[in-house]
């Protein structure tokens, strides 16, 4: 009822209208009646409703301004339309029915409405396709034609039997050079004609046919339409033109880049014609900012404001010739004069457009530039003019030029667009939906733009719907498609503009299957040397079908990443093989020598795979070769998992066997585990014990991080038996280590003892000092377990020595708090306090930050007890705090089990029982149970403080029955 009367505002309109409106021909009893509570409940819901809605007579009429109704506005821009053909000012009559046009946001209710309201929303249909006709015959007349083909076949396309549009779209076509598309356009009409309706085309269409059958002079030469409803002024000289786009409403974001290239634009030095270009990747916007710039800057270039597309990038169209775009542009200024000539060759038109441009102030909009000697043919001398031109290739030779290039929109700028073209409310009820949606277009404008448009074009669908759609990769860039706006078009011209070896080698590039792609795998992945493969990858960041995050890396946008993979098939099939393998020989080599660097004294094992020939990164210090494996580490997951998909098993095995030793070394757990079960499964695949033996012992040391012990055990067992068959020494030490590990956390000590002392006895037979290290680190937690300090500290005391001599910073750091347990439970606290000094010394952020909270947490426990309170609730908050940002469920059992004891004798009995509630919780979850116990007995202490006997008498029996199950006397728990 509220549309029916905003419809026809200021009318009044009776309630039988209303009623007719609502319900048509079959209106309810009671319809006058629901019409007038209707009326009273729109007066309460709209601010000032009684002065809006207000009863006339028999009816109630809408009293609205022009600004408040969209409709309003429509009406009152096509009278200024009019009045400017009526003063023979079609630049402002364009002007005013493109700002008309722009109001439009779809169908009148999209056909949901009654007979009524469909009848009037045909009729708005009507007046707007109306208004579209006069607009692109005007801007026929004022000499546009290849600029407007797009939208008219749009037009066209949805409206197929209106012989106005289809004749502008065919003159339109013609007058861009295109005289068999045209002549198609005919055809079509034709069909479609006979076909719906049984007729033949109308006389003027039938009258246009002939003309551009024959090249008629009028079609070419009189800037005129071929339907003139409108006149259009005849004189030969066009004063001031201005062929600018139309400037869009819901233009977005990019306020940086309008800003800069309006500060270049407005500098003036007075020396020569100003050029601002602006490059970027296809579909990022850039004409778009270039009208929105050109449209701000407009006034100060009153002799004109000139646009040519050049069409470097046009579908199905070839680039505008220099001497072509001379003609248009000299013939946009009103040159040639009656019965003159335009110069035949491209001098001398250049010539004359820069006499003819001396001392006048006019704005040039080069758009889809392909090479700078055409621009440089259109420069005007004058230094009062302004040159703005796009590109998606940087044109290096364009000398004297300011560039600005534009990348992706931000996440806040793409949620503004889509929320611009779809409404608040739309996106407000979907804000997860619409994230998603900007994400999966890659923050594109022109994906987000084609997205949105389809969602305008469906209003049932829904944004969570679409999203869905875009996330199967497959079909993502088909989706991304409406109309003749298509992202894999694009792409597709950029691609097509490359030479046959830059567009092999971006093919080949989209193969990697990390984010980021240095110059030391591009290289290897081509097949070529670093340098070259440094200038390819200058070439296609040139054309911007890669970016560039920083020197030296480059990476491709999701979406040009899907398109290389449309372009990918059985004639690049063994290409592609090939280059896979070199990738992966590559990065086997670099994660092999990297690890020599960065865990010197680990054992060297054949993987039956030659050598990459490639030339590495510098892995020359810890340092650079640290930070190389930081940056390749998502990429390096991506490629074992490539290498295991793509049947590369033994890759797949030794990849992750170098990756781990990273991946453990910087506590990516989780990521760990995984790896070494994908290396399992894929040795299984080839049969090869020996790859299988390692990997199961990594997986077992995944295991114990994770506190998967009981399957830890298991994993270790068959290493252990696999070793055994190979008579693999090294490997079967390493699973007898590992399987100390797993029972003595277990509570398992007298076997746990049995395993680890026949590990270090094999390790120091065969002269491995790195494992045995790692062998004495176990056996020292597992004697501090067990209460045997003495003991414990020895084995700490014997780690730390291989460690310094293998020169493992990591190794002495864990020797060191291994030491100073063992030195607390002997109550040597000054000792401790040494030892945790020279331990903190060592912790930075390259060391296991595990092991660094366990430093902190045990220097609180020391400084509390040497009186040092301050020191200790210091190390303790940073202990926690570190502790909480990652670490493995039994480390941080323990520390939290050290923290709360520190608590317990400060009297912060609340805040002790929570640490060890929440120790004994991860505890029991991975079966560690020396600290299940001593959550428990902490959780008595601060439970008997805090008055509850009971809970404090159960936990404390729990407690004493699994140290006494484990053996370890009551004089030799930590206190």
């Amino acid at each position: 009822m509220l549309l029916m009367l905003l419809l026809e505002s200021g009318k009044m309109l009776p309630v039988s209208r209303l009623v007719e409106a609502v319900w048509d021909e079959d209106p309810p009893a009671t319809a006058p009646h629901q019409v007038r509570k209707a009326v009273a409940d729109l007066r309460r819901r709209i601010p000032g409703g009684s002065e809006t809605l207000v009863t006339e007579g028999p009816g109630y009429r809408v009293v609205v301004t022009e600004t408040q109704l969209d409709l309003a506005e429509f009406d009152a821009r096509l009278r200024t339309a009019k009045e400017a053909l009526a003063a023979e000012d079609p630049a402002r009559a364009v002007d005013a029915l493109q700002a008309t046009l722009a109001l439009w946001r779809g169908p009148l209710l999209s056909g949901e409405g009654t007979p009524v309201i469909e009848r009037a929303s045909v009729m708005l249909e009507e007046r707007r396709l109306a208004a579209a006709e006069q607009l692109f015959d005007l801007r026929l007349g004022l000499g546009e034609s290849a600029e407007l083909v797009v939208d008219l076949r749009q037009l066209v396309h949805q409206n197929p039997l209106r012989e106005t549009l289809r004749g502008q779209l065919m003159l339109a076509l013609y007058r861009s050079g295109r005289q068999a598309a045209a002549l198609e356009e005919y055809a079509e009409a034709r069909r479609l004609l006979g076909e719906e309706l049984g007729i033949d085309p109308g006389p003027r269409l039938a009258e246009l046919h002939e003309g551009i059958l024959r090249e008629s002079p009028e079609l070419a030469a009189a800037p005129k339409s071929w339907e003139a409803p409108v006149p259009v002024p005849a004189a030969p000289e066009i004063k001031a033109p201005s062929t600018l786009p139309h400037d869009l409403a819901d233009f977005t974001g990019r306020d940086r880049e309008l800003q800069e290239l309006l500060g270049y634009a407005r500098h003036e030095d007075g020396q020569a014609t100003r050029i601002v270009a602006i490059d970027g990747m296809g579909g990022s916007g850039k004409t778009t900012l270039a009208v929105r710039a050109a449209h701000r800057l407009a006034a100060a270039y009153p002799d004109g404001q000139i646009h040519i597309d050049l069409r470097g990038y046009t579908p199905g169209e070839q680039p505008v010739t220099t001497g072509a775009a001379l003609a248009f542009l000299l013939r946009t200024m009103g040159v040639p004069g009656p019965g003159q000539q335009l110069p035949e060759d491209d001098a001398g038109r250049a010539a004359l457009w820069r006499a003819t441009l001396r001392g006048k102030r006019v704005l040039l909009l080069v758009d889809n530039a392909t090479e700078a000697g055409t621009i440089l043919h259109l420069l005007p001398a004058s230094p009062d003019c302004l040159l703005l031109v796009t590109s998606r290739a940087r044109l290096v030779d364009l000398d004297g030029a300011d560039w600005i290039s534009i990348g992706l929109m931000s996440p806040e700028e793409s949620a503004t667009l889509i929320e611009d073209i779809l409404g608040r409310q739309r996106v407000s009820a979907e804000p997860e939906a619409a994230a998603e949606l900007a994400r999966l277009c890659g923050y594109l404008p022109l994906a987000l733009r084609i997205a949105t448009a389809r969602l305008r074009n469906r209003p049932r669908w829904t944004l969570a719907y679409l999203v869905e759609r875009l996330r199967d990769e497959t079909r993502r860039l088909d989706e991304l498609s409406l109309g003749e706006r298509s992202i894999a078009a694009t792409l597709r011209l950029s691609y097509q503009a490359l030479d046959k070896d830059s567009r092999t080698a971006f093919r080949t590039l989209a193969l990697h299957p990390g984010g980021d792609i240095d110059v030391y795998s591009a290289a290897a992945l081509l097949g070529m040397d670093v340098r070259i493969a440094e200038d390819t990858l200058e070439r296609l960041l040139d054309v911007h079908l890669v970016l560039q995050p920083e020197i030296g890396l480059y990476t491709m946008h999701d979406l040009v990443r899907s398109f290389v993979r449309s372009l990918r098939g059985e004639p690049t099939a063994q290409d592609d093989e090939a280059a896979v393998e070199r990738l992966l020989d590559y990065y086997l080599t670099a994660t092999e020598t990297a690890c020599e660097v960065l865990f010197p004294g680990r054992r060297r094992r054949p993987t039956g795979i030659p050598p990459s020939t490639a030339r590495l990164p510098d892995f020359t210090d810890d340092k650079r070769t640290q930070v190389w494996f930081s940056r390749e580490h998502p990429g390096l997951l991506s490629l074992v998992t490539l290498a295991e998909r793509s049947g590369h098993d033994r890759h797949a095995v030794c990849l992750a066997r170098n990756l781990v030793f990273h991946l453990n070394a910087r506590g990516h757990l989780q990521e760990f585990a995984e790896l070494c079960r994908l290396a399992v499964t894929a040795a299984r695949r080839l049969g090869d014990l020996d790859l299988l033996g390692v990997s199961l012992s990594n997986l077992g040391v995944a295991c114990w991080k994770l506190g998967r012990y009981e399957e830890g055990v298991k994993v270790a067992e068959e290493g252990r038996d696999v070793a055994a068959r190979l008579g693999d020494r090294h490997t079967q030490a390493h699973t007898e280590s590992t399987l100390g590990l797993y029972k003595s956390l277990l509570g398992r000590f007298p076997e746990a003892l049995a395993h680890l002392q026949w590990a270090i006895d094999c390790e120091r037979e065969l002269e491995s000092p790195r494992a045995e290290a790692e062998s004495l680190t176990a056996l020292s937690a597992l004697y501090e377990q067990w209460g045997k300090y003495q003991e414990a500290a020895a084995a700490a005391r014997r780690a730390m020595e291989l460690a310094e001599r293998l020169g493992r910073q990591g190794g002495k750091l864990v020797a060191l708090t291994d030491l100073a347990l063992a030195q607390t439970g002997l109550g040597e606290y000054a000792q401790a306090d040494e030892t945790l000094l020279l331990a903190r010394q060592l912790c930075d952020e390259s060391m296991d930050q595990g092991h660094v909270a366990m430093t902190l947490a045990l220097s609180a426990d020391i400084a509390q007890r040497l009186d040092r309170p301050n020191e200790s609730s210091g190390f303790a908050d940073r202990a926690l705090a570190l502790a909480q940002a990652g670490s493995s469920p039994l480390r941080q059992a323990k520390l939290e089990n050290v923290i709360g004891r520190v608590l317990r004798r400060k009297q912060e009995y609340a805040s002790a029982l929570a640490l060890h509630s929440s120790a004994h919780e991860l505890a029991s979850s991975v079966g560690h149970r020396v600290e299940e116990a001593y959550a428990l007995a902490g959780l008595a202490n601060a439970a008997a403080a805090l008055g509850d006997e009971a809970w404090a008498a159960e936990h404390a029996a729990q407690a004493e029955e699994l140290f006494s199950a484990m053996g370890i006397p009551p004089n030799a728990r930590r206190t």
